[in-house]
């Protein structure tokens, strides 16, 4: 009998997805990473393809913001490498033909160690019958081992698992909160913390909710690095705190920091976040709220100037008049002394 010959007329419209990546990577990331990962398998072979991140962003209803954070988990994985011109922009990709498999059995015992404290903190922290949970956890410490380039220790581990269980924080949250904090050049986990302490007192539940308030907070301090007239820096993180206690403790709207900024060039003619935080600071104590709350300072600043002025005018005639002058007989003065010679 002849051999069969079997043909695949879709093959040249297939898209092959490597078992090794379902098998080890798929799970453990996030839906949407999967899914510029399978974009890109979709067009690395398309040599017709004219592929840049504002059309994956678009064909996945995406941001180019959430496309870059997808390429590099992917490059910290090690399923991908991209290459970058003079100015960091992405200008090429360079996937890998063999997945990488995670081997777990070169990891040190005191890793290993560590490795059993962490199932068992899992378990602990989150219901055993919440298999979601379980499974979206162990997905965020994987996501946090690479974003943090490093092995989670037992307190890194007790303190996602409560970003997750005790703040309530989607899983989607969590990851964006780790990413955003490392973006900035902040990989504590304390850190880390205060951030999500921050976004929880801010009632933040969703990544929109936390990319609004990120917007927000980038825009006010630079908006404050501006009007010192500072440029081509971030805020140190003392001006951070300043900026903070001004928006947060002192709740001042942008427009009332701005104006204290400015008088703080008028009067010191340099920038100087403690001289403006003593303008904000009064001005937190007399109930200032609004720039119409400023005007009215400043009127009846100048109101109490000119009474003090006319006050002390006054005082000054007063003292002149009170003088009293004495009366001198000119001519018998004159006699006295004729006679006196």
């Amino acid at each position: 009998m002849k051999a069969l010959t079997l043909k695949n007329k879709n093959q040249s419209n297939a898209t092959i997805v490597p078992n090794d990546f379902i098998d080890h990577y798929m799970v453990k990331a996030s839906g949407e990473f999967v899914k510029v990962y399978l974009i890109l398998l979709r067009y690395i072979n398309d040599p017709c393809a004219r592929l840049t991140i504002s059309t994956i962003a678009d064909c996945l209803n995406d941001t180019e913001r959430d496309i870059l954070r997808a390429f590099n988990f992917w490059e910290k994985a090690g399923l991908l490498h991209l290459e970058r011109d003079a100015d960091d922009k992405i200008i090429s990709i360079e996937m890998e033909t063999t997945i990488p498999i995670p081997d777990l059995s070169t990891v040190t015992p005191d890793s290993d160690s560590d490795s059993e404290d962490q199932s068992r903190d899992i378990q602990n922290t989150i219901p055993m019958d919440s298999f979601k949970a379980q499974k979206e956890i162990k997905s965020l410490l994987f996501i946090a081992e690479q974003y943090l380039a490093k092995t989670l220790t037992k307190t890194d581990i007790e303190t996602i698992t409560y970003f997750y269980d005790g703040l309530g924080f989607s899983a989607d949250l969590v990851e964006y909160l780790i990413e955003y904090c490392v973006e900035n050049g902040h990989k504590s986990m304390r850190y880390i913390q205060t951030v999500a302490l921050s976004w929880a007192d801010k009632n933040i539940t969703t990544v929109e909710d936390a990319k609004m308030t990120a917007m927000t907070y980038n825009k006010s301090c630079y908006a404050v690095l501006k009007a010192f007239g500072i440029h081509g820096r971030s805020p140190a993180p003392a001006e951070v705190a300043y900026i903070n206690k001004w928006t947060g403790e002192y709740g001042f709207a942008m427009d009332i920091i701005l104006e204290a900024c400015g008088r703080t060039i008028s009067a010191t003619h340099q920038p100087s976040f403690e001289y403006t935080d003593g303008i904000l600071a009064n001005w937190d104590k007399k109930q200032v709220r609004s720039l119409a709350d400023v005007e009215r300072l400043d009127l009846a600043f100048q109101t109490s100037k000119k009474a003090k002025k006319a006050s002390s005018a006054k005082k000054t005639i007063t003292k002149a008049n009170n003088f009293q002058s004495r009366d001198y007989d000119m001519d018998s003065l004159e006699e006295q002394l004729l006679n006196s010679n």
